[in-house]
């Protein structure tokens, strides 16, 4: 028996945004890995096994998801959003680099998904419509020194931004270093856009001013986005239309 390995995104919450490709790869796999609250996702079935385990051992996931795949197994690793951005698939090739030669003779397979950035923009409109970057303001993997290096030089560069884990219970001094940062380098009431649990039956949606924005306003199932100086808002009924112009004036 030949085994496989699979890493696919989940999409953002909802069962509709999860794509046919993913779908079918789920259907085929006899085991499932990943982070607790993404394999609950999953539902059981005869013949599939689901591997749930904690935040933070994503190197120790990897290893066993490939040795399960080594041994002819089925395996997908789940993800929310896409497995590509801040998330699972980084960690398997990192495990695929550093470990044992046969690993590099599996079958391996990203399937992408649609990640909370592009499913919160579609809430409002199209904050992203130009240039745009995606940080996880999480310092878990990383120093704040270069959190901060990058906040500071992606508003001098007047990118749209998309903030991964904002505000976590161990860590909720980030956001609001992260604000005092965005005002301090960009001094202007651009749009900034909290999207909670998008696609979800609690999601919610918050466009304000970027000096009106408090850390409270967002938690770790919240994605931020911060327009541009030339984002612009279409006042209507209820909440506005967010937008940034793909032209830039010459």
């Amino acid at each position: 028996m030949s085994g496989s390995l699979v890493i696919a995104g989940l999409g953002p919450g909802a069962d509709h945004m999860l794509t046919p490709q993913v779908t079918q790869a789920l259907a085929r796999a006899t085991d499932i890995v990943g982070y607790i609250p993404y394999v609950g996702r999953i539902p059981a079935r005869a013949g599939l096994t689901l591997h749930a385990s904690d935040n933070r051992v994503e190197i120790e996931r990897a290893h066993h998801a490939l040795e399960m795949a080594a041994e002819g197994r089925h395996v997908v690793v789940v993800s929310s959003g896409d497995p590509g951005v801040f998330a699972m698939a980084a960690a398997v090739f990192e495990a695929v680099e550093t470990g044992p030669q046969h690993w590099r003779t599996l079958t391996i397979d990203v399937l992408p998904g649609i990640t909370a950035m592009l499913a919160a923009a579609a809430r409002v409109g199209a904050p992203l419509g130009h240039d745009f970057c995606a940080i996880n303001l999480s310092d878990n993997l990383k120093p704040w020194a270069l959190i901060e290096k990058r906040l500071r030089l992606a508003a001098e560069a007047d990118f749209a931004m998309a903030f991964y884990n904002p505000r976590s219970k161990a860590r909720p001094e980030g956001f609001a270093r992260a604000l005092t940062v965005l005002n301090e380098a960009c001094a202007d009431k651009r749009p900034i856009i909290f999207a909670r649990a998008v696609s979800t039956q609690e999601e919610v949606i918050r466009v304000v001013a970027l000096p009106d924005a408090r850390p409270e306003m967002a938690d770790m199932r919240t994605m931020v986005l911060v327009g541009t100086s030339a984002t612009r808002l279409i006042e209507r009924e209820g909440a506005p239309f967010v937008y940034t112009p793909r032209s830039v004036p010459q």
